[in-house]
Parts: C-alpha cells; sequence; structure tokens
C-alpha cells in the first residue's frame, strides 16, 4: 500500500517536469520570434545599401533561371535582335556539376555583414597579448597574402586592396589651371553612362559607379546603365539588385546570353535615353569635370567621338599614376593597340595643354559618342566576339564613315591595370578571329602586311572565311572610304612596310639556327637586339626597304643600328634622307648584312660564346655584353654566324 501511494506522487512530478519543459521551449520560442523580429525590422530601417558582401550561408534559393552551357542559344552569336533582360531579383544559376575541376557557385541566398561601430569592415579586429598575439599576428597576415594571390588569380588585380579603399575615393588633381577656368554651356546634351560587367569584383564596380555619380553633375546625367553580361559570381546576382535599387538613376540589365564587349554595350545603347552615350568599363575612377569637356565636344560636332585622358591605377597597389600628355592612340601591324604620349610637342605648342588631340584610334575603356550617329554609323559589329580590338574596328570605321576621334584633355578617367586577364578565352584564336573582321573589311589590300605578321591569323583565314556581307553592305551604304585615304589622312605616321621578296620576313642566322629578336614588351624608344629561337609566327619580322633601313616589328618604328659593336634599335627618322649609320646592304649572294657607315658585317653570338676575329681565330667577345650575346658588327668573314637569309613565312593572297 505504501508503494501504491507512492506512485500518483512520481506521476505527478514527472507530469509537472514536462510541463516545465514545455513551458520553456514556448517561452524561448516567443523571445526567438521577437528577436528575428526586431532583426528585421531594424534591416528596414537602415538608411543605405549594404556595402559589400562577405560571406555566404546556406539558405532557401532566389527564384532562378537554370542556364545549360550545352544550349546552343547560349553560344556566341552576331544577331543583336532585341534582348528580354532578367526582372532584377531573379538569379543566375548554373547547375552544380561537383566534383568536377570547375564547379559552378551553388544555389542560394547570400548574407551581407556589416561592420560593428569603430571597426574597420575589411580587417579582423582582436585584442591579443604575448606570444600568442604574436602567433594570430602572423597567422593572419599569412591569411591576409593568400587572399592576395587569391584575388590576384581571380581578378588580375589585388582584391585586398582595393576593398580596403573608399567606394568614394577622390583623385588628386592633376588638370593644367587652364582646365580649371573652362566654362560649359548650360546646354549641354544629356548622358547615358553605360557600364558593362562580366564577373567584375564588387568593390572595383560600385566604385566605378559611385565615382560616375559623385563626379557627373545631375542636370547633364541621364542615367547609368549597369549591363550584366551574363555574370555567374554570385555577389553579382540579387545582392547587386538589391543595392542597385537603393542608388538613384542607377538601372540594372541583365543578358541571359553572353554577348561580349561590343554586344553588350550595344545593348545598354538600345535602352538608353541620353542624347550621348558614354560608354565606360567596370573598373574606372573620375576626376571631377570629366564629364562636362566630353559632351561639349560632342555638342558641336554630333559625329565627333571623344575620350578622356585615360590615367592608371595601378593593379597590386591601386596608386594612381596620371599619364603624360599629350596622348593618342595607335595600332601597329598586328592591329594591337597602344596608347602613344609625345611630351615633345606639348613643350613647342604651349596650347596645346587644353587643346583636344585628334587620334587615328581610342581606347575601349572610356568612350562618348552621340547615340543616332553611333547607330547609324552601325553600332559594334555584332561579329566581333568577346573581347579584343572591337576599338580598331569601330575607330577605322568612324574616320572613314564620316567621322572623327580625339582625345580632350581637360577630361580625365583613371582606368584600372590588369596584371593578367581574369579569364580565358574559350577560343584561343578568338582574338586573331576578331581581327580577321577587321583586315578582310577594312584594309583593302594592305590586310597582306597584318597576314606576314600574324601566321596564325593566316592560317586560319585560309581555313575558314568571316561573315562579313552585312559588314560591307554598312561600308557602300555610307559611302566609306578606303583605307588608303586612312593611312594617308588620318595616320600617316604608320610607316607601310615594302615587304619585298627576299628581303623580309625573320631573318634567320646560318650559324646559330635562330633569328634576329627584340624581346616584346622592352621599351619602343630602342635597346639591345637578341638572338632567339624562330617564333615563325610573325612577331620576328623585318623589312629591308629601298632607303637601306632595317625595319624592325610590327610597328615598324624602330631600325636596326649600331652603338659601339653592338647592334641595337633606334626610333627611325621621321624624315628622308636617312643617316649612314641607320643603313644597311644585303648581298644575297653571300648572305652577309653590311652596315654601311662601317662596312661591318652583322654577327650573331649566343649567350657565352666566342667571337669570331677576323683572321678567322676564336677569340672572347670584347664588347662589355659579350656574356648575354647578341647581334654585333664584327669584319666580314665567310663564318656561318655572319650568314643571314629572310624568310619570309606567309605569302597572302594579292602579295
Amino acid at each position: 500500500m505504501r508503494l501504491w501511494g507512492r506512485a500518483p506522487g512520481v506521476r505527478r512530478r514527472m507530469l509537472c517536469f514536462w510541463l516545465l519543459l514545455l513551458g520553456f521551449a514556448l517561452v524561448s520560442l516567443t523571445f526567438s520570434d521577437l528577436f528575428i523580429k526586431r532583426e528585421r525590422d531594424h534591416s528596414h530601417q537602415r538608411t543605405g545599401p549594404p556595402r559589400r558582401p562577405l560571406q555566404r550561408v546556406p539558405g532557401p534559393p532566389e527564384v532562378e533561371v537554370l542556364v545549360d552551357f550545352r544550349d546552343p542559344a547560349l553560344e556566341l552569336g552576331i544577331d543583336l535582335a532585341p534582348l528580354n533582360s532578367l526582372q532584377e531579383d531573379q538569379l543566375l544559376f548554373v547547375p552544380s556539376t561537383q566534383g568536377t575541376k570547375n564547379s559552378p557557385p551553388k544555389k542560394g541566398s547570400y548574407k551581407v555583414l556589416l561592420p560593428g561601430p569603430g571597426k574597420d569592415s575589411t580587417t579582423p579586429a582582436a585584442t591579443t597579448h604575448g606570444e600568442m598575439g604574436k602567433g594570430v599576428q602572423l597567422s593572419l597576415g599569412g591569411l591576409e597574402k593568400d587572399m592576395e594571390r587569391t584575388g590576384v588569380n581571380k581578378y588580375g588585380f589585388n582584391e585586398v586592396v582595393s576593398e580596403r579603399i573608399s567606394l568614394h575615393r577622390s583623385l588628386p588633381e592633376v588638370r593644367p589651371p587652364e582646365c580649371l577656368g573652362e566654362q560649359y554651356s548650360e546646354s549641354l546634351p544629356s548622358a547615358s553612362v553605360v557600364i558593362c560587367f562580366h564577373d567584375e569584383a564588387w568593390s572595383t564596380l560600385l566604385r566605378t559607379v559611385h565615382s560616375v555619380l559623385d563626379t557627373a553633375p545631375k542636370q547633364h546625367l541621364q542615367e547609368v546603365l549597369l549591363v550584366d553580361d551574363l555574370s555567374l559570381h554570385g555577389h553579382l546576382k540579387s545582392v547587386l539588385s538589391e543595392y542597385v535599387s537603393h542608388l538613384n538613376g542607377v538601372r540594372l540589365i541583365r543578358s541571359m546570353r553572353r554577348l561580349g564587349v561590343g554586344g553588350c554595350r550595344t545593348l545598354g545603347a538600345s535602352r538608353a535615353t541620353g542624347e550621348v552615350l558614354v560608354f565606360m568599363d567596370s573598373h574606372c575612377e573620375c576626376h571631377k569635370g570629366w564629364l562636362e569637356p566630353l559632351l561639349e565636344r560632342v555638342a558641336q560636332d554630333r559625329t565627333r567621338v571623344v575620350s578622356p585622358i585615360m590615367d592608371v591605377i595601378d593593379w597590386q597597389t591601386f596608386q594612381y599614376n596620371a599619364t603624360r600628355w599629350p596622348v593618342r592612340g595607335v595600332f601597329d601591324w598586328r592591329l594591337d593597340f597602344y596608347w602613344e604620349s609625345n611630351p615633345q610637342v606639348q613643350a613647342k605648342d604651349a596650347d596645346l595643354a587644353v587643346h583636344p588631340v585628334q587620334s587615328p584610334v581610342l581606347g575601349g575603356g572610356v568612350l562618348a559618342i552621340d547615340r543616332h550617329f553611333f547607330q547609324s554609323v552601325g553600332a559594334y559589329d555584332p561579329g566581333m566576339l568577346l573581347w579584343g580590338a572591337e576599338q580598331i574596328e569601330l575607330s577605322i570605321r568612324v574616320w572613314s564613315c564620316g567621322g572623327s576621334m580625339e582625345v580632350v584633355p581637360c577630361s580625365r578617367v583613371a582606368h584600372l591595370d590588369h596584371h593578367h586577364l581574369p579569364y580565358r578565352f574559350p577560343d584561343e584564336e578568338l582574338l586573331q578571329r576578331n581581327k580577321i573582321r577587321i583586315a578582310d573589311t577594312w584594309m583593302d589590300a594592305y590586310r597582306k602586311i597584318f597576314y606576314r605578321r600574324d601566321t596564325l591569323a593566316h592560317f586560319i583565314r585560309q581555313s575558314e572565311s568571316p561573315s562579313i556581307t552585312e559588314r560591307l553592305r554598312i561600308k557602300r551604304s555610307l559611302g566609306c572610304r578606303n583605307f588608303h585615304w586612312y593611312l594617308t589622312t588620318v595616320y600617316p605616321q604608320l610607316y607601310v612596310p615594302q615587304d619585298r621578296p627576299a628581303l623580309s620576313g625573320e631573318l634567320y642566322n646560318v650559324g646559330t639556327g635562330s633569328c634576329a629578336d627584340y624581346p616584346r614588351g622592352q621599351a619602343l624608344q630602342g635597346g639591345d637586339m637578341s638572338i632567339a629561337p624562330c617564333s615563325g609566327t610573325g612577331s620576328q619580322h623585318c623589312d629591308l626597304n629601298s632607303e637601306g633601313e632595317v625595319r624592325w616589328g610590327s610597328l615598324g618604328a624602330l631600325c636596326l643600328d649600331a652603338n659601339g659593336e653592338r647592334v641595337v634599335l633606334s626610333p627611325c627618322p621621321a624624315h628622308r634622307p636617312t643617316p649612314t649609320r641607320l643603313q644597311w646592304k644585303f648581298i644575297k649572294l653571300s648572305g652577309q648584312l653590311v652596315h654601311q657607315q662601317s662596312q661591318l658585317c652583322l654577327e650573331a653570338v649566343k649567350d657565352g660564346l666566342l667571337s669570331q676575329s677576323s683572321g678567322g681565330q676564336p677569340r672572347e667577345v670584347s664588347s662589355t655584353h659579350s656574356s648575354v650575346g647578341g647581334l654585333f658588327l664584327r669584319p666580314c668573314t665567310h663564318h656561318p654566324r655572319q650568314q643571314w637569309h629572310f624568310e619570309q613565312l606567309v605569302a597572302p593572297k594579292g602579295a
């Protein structure tokens, strides 16, 4: 009976215990709901958008559009029919290929972490003491270096440094005083700034947008159009849409297929409402007063296409470097683009400090053009795939079809230099195909010069022909001038090679089995010639012309010269007659290349090898560069190292 009496008490205690647990759970859930509601309300009360996304957390997926790279609709194409952009809350998502080397991002939402009061948003705060503190600092330093390497590999620049720089950085004033006093019309045309991007870093993209908003006068800035060229990085999806929704005057357009630079900009132009289109790369920073000078030049002549001076932001330190004026855009016979600076011109003409300079080509970093003229002249060539040489094609077309191009010195925009391209071309021959389109559409008979200097393009052209019928139709309908007119009127400084048979091509040395070489990337002012394996690509092309000059390279601006016994490259004379120190004579029978001024012969010396004396006995090279090897002037003998012949690698039709 005593045991039976205890049983009801035990049951009551157990029941009380479970009721207490249930009550505790209910209280916990109530507080949790209140906390979540408070956080949600707090987030809605924020006055500005988040600065940057830092961490991805699991959660329910956003609205998804499945993208399959095998879908032919996503292949690079040339049709530019109106495209339906995605809604701004849609997420481009690639199906997971887990286990492969290049796994795309997994679906999910992205959380934005904001820095606490008084804390750096990019550097973790920690208070440590003694050896433990040193260890933590060392580990953080190592982690930071790993992050820097990751950023450089991913984007081609130091993303860690970029993250630490304000989105509203001000650049130093470098314009001449005359520019600061310039007065511009109040009735300047409105501008639509079109910024195309593909997998751009968060900080550089947003710094570009804010730089435009902070420096462009509101009465002239119609809108900023952000055009997403099928980006796959997570931070450019819903997080970017949320950010842009807080910015007045900024619209986000998403393409459902990869268009490349030209196609993406043409898409942005089709949605723009401003009178002037300003195409801008997604990693730029603008100076105050950059927009007004561009708009004024276009307003004065609607067929005029203009560019600011493009300053340089260092890819590693993000230091700003001002470009020396005057500067203009040029290209060589391999259709590679360069900015060419000539400060000596300004020294002779003080008024040039604020006077625009006509330019044979403009770079693609920043470009302002009247919207109607852009459409009437054919926009960007839709057959120019992905990236590369599209600015050269547009420049030749503008000049040839009734427009002009110039650099405006009172406008300056800084462009981020890249250590390397942050992505690989899907086709290594893609750039050559773009150049082939330029050559076959615009260069007429002069295209044979290009094909001799880019042998890969020559062989591609032999196996396939570009589809340029529509571009030729535009060329005829606009009454465009030929390439001879362009060379003689717009770009007369470009040397036109003679490319005579047996006197042009790779300069092959019999004794060493190598070719004369000038390493790419050396100064354009010239330097020591070297000897290297023959490339067979056309990059070692040289041309012995009727004036006796041995013109080197695809630009033809450097000539074979002598510095003592060392053979070097020096700038070719701008005017005739050619000095005797730059004149050479080729004796076909012996294969000797004789320097006219010294009557010595060109000899190849490999690194560390002995030279040959005039009497045929070996001796150490007396030059201070003897251990380096290269090209030297020696008394003429019949040694194989003095025997040369020009090898033309290709013979294009019409040669």
